[in-house]
């Protein structure tokens, strides 16, 4: 089991009780909501061929890491990336999906090695790279946040096929938003193409269980 730290517990607090229940609306918490149909959710079944959404998600990005570092997706080539998109602030499903991933890959063991988690901020007015860092500390260790400036993150969003809204209380100042965003997860091959979606609220061992399905037998 994962230790928590009190930081990450504080993350994860909030979001707990939302397993159990359905995503609040707009003005009554988290309204990230995940699109698309629930693809390869326990892992079960023949083995993978031609998805038919191939080509219809991903495509060439350069943003910065959390540790400063511009990187791109060709960074990435001979490893499998694992996209997530999210935001710091987000009280609920995004620090409980991070989760799952991090617990999925410690589930895989060695196998995990080529695979590598990318949490992608839906958010970069305020997911510096400072607070990217200091945010994906708390998650699995070779977890690396992206950032950069509105249209590059408009264009990697775009290319994922990644809703985004803001949504503003009726009381509050101009910094007082939550943002609405897509929270699937992305298998994107080592040539860099798509390979699968895995939903929200998929359990560690079924992410495992689909991841599985993709990576080179041991």
């Amino acid at each position: 089991m994962t230790r928590l730290t009190p930081s990450r517990r504080a993350l994860l607090g909030g979001g707990l009780a939302l397993l159990a229940g359905s995503v609040a609306g707009p003005m009554g918490g988290s309204v990230a909501r995940a699109h698309g149909p629930d693809l390869h959710a326990a892992g079960t079944g023949p083995a993978p061929g031609a998805d038919p959404l191939a080509g219809r998600f991903g495509g060439p990005f350069t943003l910065t890491a959390h540790d400063g570092r511009r990187l791109s997706d060709t960074d990435f080539r001979g490893r499998f990336m694992l996209v997530y998109f999210g935001y710091t602030t987000c009280e609920d499903l995004c620090p409980l999906d991070l989760a799952v991933i991090e617990a999925a890959l410690k589930e895989l063991g060695p196998a995990a090695d080529i695979v590598q988690p990318l949490f992608v901020t839906v958010d970069p007015a305020r997911d510096t790279v400072p607070v990217m860092a200091a945010y994906v500390a708390n998650f699995h260790p070779r977890l690396i946040g992206l950032t950069g400036s509105e249209p590059e993150i408009a264009a990697v969003a775009r290319a994922y096929k990644v809703h985004r809204r803001k949504v503003r209380p009726a009381a509050g100042g101009p910094e007082a938003y939550i943002v609405d965003h897509g929270s699937l997860t992305y298998l994107m091959g080592p040539d860099g193409q798509f390979r699968t979606l895995v939903p929200h609220k998929t359990e560690a061992a079924a992410m495992a269980a689909v991841l599985r399905r993709y990576l080179p037998a041991s």
